[in-house]
This record gives structure tokens, C-alpha cells and sequence, in this order.
């Protein structure tokens, strides 16, 4: 119970990374506040919407004078250059860099000693494949945004960021060259991020700040040549496979 007493705020906390995050810090004994677009959810509501970040800051002020833990989580939209609009692309870096940015700096006043911020990025911050540019270019821009909010609220709250690599949120197990290829022989679950999430969040972590944890299973520090590791290059059928 290591979160007992301490109130935690996550954001898409209803699917996936974010509900493991939220099942976790309950686990641990915290009340978990969430906003999400799904009805289930505490505060239903859209990240990409100035107002129904300020509702929701609202609705948290109202029913508690301390927040101890942001996650910023919710995940933008992923299109390619090929088929994204400019109003895709904007809507992408609204939720994935504005909102986290914003839903801080609207609950600043509220943290306690000890908060913490975590936000979820990805390891597309630093690779990638086609089809991606909207979403890598905001988790690029929450990697860096991390950095930049742990200088400015350096004494207030440490704000640190997680780059999960292949995470299967149905939990599904892999065989073959999908396991293989990460290093620790198998696809990553929600479960893997909630737990660096936590500790980031916790006093274990207290001497973290401004840092991008990657948790991957090593894959992105593999080097990858054709027949190793269980990848294949099929030029005919790009990228890599």
C-alpha cells in the first residue's frame, strides 16, 4: 500500500496502459482520478478540448485540495503523411503535448511534497516506421516537454517520462520471431509500464528527474541485421518484418 492516502490523476484510464496504471495506484491504496472519453470514466471528457481540461481541474479542485501523482497518458492519433490532415496532425499534438502540458500547469497549485508527474511517450520518440508522423511527432514532443517542465517546477514536483516500446494491451502472449525480437524474449503488457510508472511516482524514484524511462524489453538498443533475431528483409513487402 505504498500509495495509501495519496490522490493520483490519470488521464485515458480506461483502456489499456492507462487502466493498468489506474488498477495499480488502487492496488497500492491511492484514489485515482480519471478523465476519459469513455462513460466508465470519473470525469468523461476529451483532452483535446481546452474546456473540458479546465472542467475536469474543476471537478478534481472540488473534491480534493492535494494531487500527488499526474499521469499523462491519453494517446494521440496515429496517421501517416499520406492520408493525415493539418486538423489530424493539430488534434494529435493537442492530446499528446498541449494536454499534458496544460492539465499540469492547471493542477501546479494542488501538488503536494513528493508530486510527481509521469508522462507516457514512447519509443517512437527516437525510431520509426511509416505511417506514423503524427503520433511520433507528438510523443517526440512529450519526451521533450518532460525535460523542459522538470527544469521549471524543479522544487515543486519531479516530472519524468516512459517510453514503452511493444505493448499488447489485450495481454496476448507471442511465439516466434515477435517474442525473439526483444531481448527479454517476449511482447511487453500494460502490466510492464504501470509498474515504471509507479516507481517513477514513488520516493524510490526521489532522486529522478527530467528522465526518459524506456521500457522495451531492449529493443531499441538491439542492432538489427537480416536473418538475426528472427527478422527477415522482404524488400518487396517494406519495412523490415
Amino acid at each position: 500500500m505504498e500509495f495509501q492516502g495519496k490522490i493520483a490523476v490519470v488521464t485515458g484510464g480506461c483502456h489499456g496502459i492507462g487502466l493498468a496504471v489506474r488498477r495499480s495506484f488502487e492496488r497500492e491504496g491511492a484514489h485515482v482520478f480519471v478523465i476519459d472519453v469513455d462513460p466508465a470514466a470519473d470525469f468523461v471528457g476529451d483532452v483535446g478540448r481546452k474546456e473540458d481540461l479546465d472542467a475536469f481541474a474543476a471537478y478534481i479542485r472540488e473534491r480534493t485540495d492535494r494531487v500527488d501523482v499526474l499521469v499523462n497518458n491519453a494517446p494521440p492519433l496515429m496517421r501517416g503523411i499520406d492520408a493525415c490532415s493539418y486538423e489530424d496532425f493539430e488534434r494529435a499534438l493537442r492530446v499528446g503535448v498541449t494536454a499534458p502540458f496544460y492539465l499540469t500547469k492547471l493542477l501546479m497549485p494542488l501538488f503536494g511534497d513528493g508530486a510527481s508527474v509521469v508522462n507516457i511517450s514512447s519509443s517512437r520518440d527516437r525510431q520509426s516506421m511509416p505511417g506514423t508522423e503524427s503520433y511520433t511527432a507528438a510523443k517526440g514532443g512529450i519526451s521533450a516537454l518532460t525535460h523542459a517542465m522538470a527544469a521549471s517546477l524543479a522544487g515543486r514536483a519531479r516530472i519524468n517520462s516512459v517510453s514503452p516500446g511493444w505493448i499488447d494491451t489485450e495481454y496476448r502472449v507471442y511465439e516466434g520471431p515477435d517474442a525473439l525480437q526483444q531481448s527479454v524474449g517476449r511482447v511487453g503488457n500494460p502490466d510492464d509500464i504501470a509498474e515504471a510508472v509507479l516507481f517513477l511516482s514513488s520516493p524510490r524514484a526521489g532522486f529522478i528527474t527530467g528522465e526518459n524511462l524506456t521500457v522495451d524489453g531492449g529493443m531499441t538498443r538491439l542492432m538489427i541485421y537480416h536473418g538475426e533475431h528472427g527478422w527477415t528483409y522482404r524488400p518487396e513487402s517494406r519495412p523490415i518484418t
